[in-house]
């Protein structure tokens, strides 16, 4: 494969214009929140990195490599970034899914047969199915921090673990519950349907197409000489955790990766928004890159992150497909997800409705950076360096609109194209009334401001009058011909 005009092709990718890029007064403030985090949190080595418009627009190392060497930690430093893997066996699957290698939701012993024997907890369950696995609602326990300390497990020991069976927390499909387990078994899945070992898979379709050439699963054979060694904090001083050779658990949490090559990672999820008709660049169709965000139906409504900011916040959440997808107060939508492992912990922010990620590694046991890549979020935030791209206003919706006007213009709703709703729902004479009043109460409207689209079929305005404003939403009717359904008109309270 030549990987070079792909990787070209992918930068090219338009993403969503920032409003401006992080000055540096905003970058030497995420600058000292992660600094002072690191020192703080006794982590030895540390690298960050800002992504915008398909690009690292920002990355710094800070500390050590190693204790002993005192070798600075820099953007190609080699980090275990644990369950942040997920991302990598989630998109695997949806490949081999849209390549018609599988089903999601197949049974799961469909492509490993070794769950066919197994006893469920009640005599009607449903039998766990591939998205059951990828969305953490099979019913298994939650696993941490057993499941990182099966990292080295064989695949012959795996294999014999699956034929075992193993014990159910509850009835498939009830609830969400983080199974790093679950993931190891789609990791095998992935090797099944594929005929290649999952990491040969995980590397040829996904990490070299990206160009992301130092990344991989087995670090005793990765550039020593690079690697961030992994402690943990211990009696007041650094405490070598011993390294975990890569095995049958990988497809939970061995990736191995730097911030160099992170980042062409977090841009191609990036480049999947927003959705457009634009060449796509592979390795993946956006459409799928876009389904990590489709969460398992089992919100949460947790407050935010204590310490990350002075205003509280309620965030909504789901676990979706190797992502976790909150709704946040201030940042709008964030696809998220940290890693925690012995000697390693990380985290990544995607705010993919801006084109903007944040991420970080550090090399301490469980130390995920969460705090300050949140308040680094919060950062570019208030620096303007997060703007949305507004939605563009569609052919159909503009002469919805224009039929808007003409309704206001003329005083008279049959003026427009209506759907057989509008009339029932308030006839034409109560109309006229309705229309008259606003006339009386705001005076003319040049009504010449454009809409601001909220969908292909629907948008809200506001109109500057002789005295006061008056404020619309204007919505299409589900039908080839452009016909409004619905028309909303008020006056804007002071």
């Amino acid at each position: 494969m030549l990987l070079r005009p792909l990787i070209a092709a992918l930068l090219a990718v338009a993403f969503p214009a920032l409003a401006a890029a992080p000055d540096a007064a905003t970058l030497e403030k995420i600058d000292r929140t992660f600094a002072d985090w690191r020192l703080s949190a006794h982590a030895p080595g540390l690298v960050y990195g800002v992504v915008a418009d398909g690009r690292l627009v920002h990355v710094k190392g800070l500390g050590v490599q190693d204790t002993a060497t005192k070798t600075p930690v820099t953007p190609d430093t080699l980090f275990r970034i644990a369950s942040m893997s997920k991302a990598f066996t989630a998109l695997a699957i949806l490949k081999l899914r849209d390549d018609g290698r599988l089903s999601l939701d197949a049974p799961a012993e469909t492509y490993v047969p070794e769950l066919k024997g197994w006893r469920y907890p009640t005599t009607d369950a449903r039998k766990i199915t591939v998205r059951d696995l990828i969305t953490h609602t099979a019913g298994f326990v939650e696993d941490n921090p057993w499941g990182d300390r099966q990292q080295v497990l064989s695949e012959a020991e795996f294999t014999r673990m699956l034929a075992d069976g193993v014990p159910f927390a509850r009835t498939p499909g009830l609830a969400m519950e983080y199974s790093n387990f679950g993931y190891a078994t789609l990791g095998r899945i992935v090797a099944n349907v594929s005929g290649a070992t999952y990491q040969d898979y995980i590397r040829r379709e996904i990490m070299a197409p990206l160009g992301m050439a130092s990344s991989g699963y087995d670090v005793l054979a990765s550039p020593q000489d690079r690697r961030a060694l992994g402690y943990r904090w211990q009696d007041g001083k650094w405490v070598r955790e011993a390294d975990m050779k890569d095995g049958a658990f990988g497809a939970m949490g061995g990736v191995e990766t730097s911030a160099s090559d992170y980042a062409r990672w977090v841009a191609f999820l990036l480049s999947a928004w927003p959705a457009r008709d634009d060449p796509e660049a592979g390795p993946l169709r956006r459409a799928t890159v876009r389904e990590i965000v489709e969460g398992a139906n089992y919100p949460a409504a947790p407050m935010r992150r204590a310490g990350v900011s002075a205003t509280p916040c309620r965030q909504a959440m789901t676990y979706a497909m190797g992502w976790q997808v909150i709704q946040d107060c201030e940042l709008g939508r964030v696809v998220t997800h940290t890693g925690g492992y012995p000697g390693y912990g990380s985290i990544v922010l995607l705010l993919p409705d801006a084109g903007v990620g944040v991420f970080a590694f550090a090399s301490r046991t469980y130390g995920g950076p969460a705090l300050p890549a949140w308040r680094a979020a919060l950062l570019l935030e208030a620096a303007g360096a997060l703007k949305t791209a507004p939605l563009p206003v569609s052919p159909g919706l503009a002469t919805a609109y224009e039929a808007a006007r003409d309704v206001w213009r003329k005083g008279e709703i049959t003026a427009a194209p209506l759907a057989n709703n509008v009339l029932l729902d308030l006839d034409a004479a109560a109309w006229r009334r309705r229309l008259a009043a606003l006339r009386t109460e705001v005076g003319a409207c040049a009504a010449g401001e454009p809409v601001t689209a909220t969908s292909a079929m629907e948008g809200t305005f506001t109109w500057t009058c002789e005295h006061g404003r008056l404020t619309g939403r204007v919505q299409r009717a589900p039908t080839p011909a452009v016909t409004l359904q619905a028309l909303d008109l008020s006056v804007a309270p002071p």
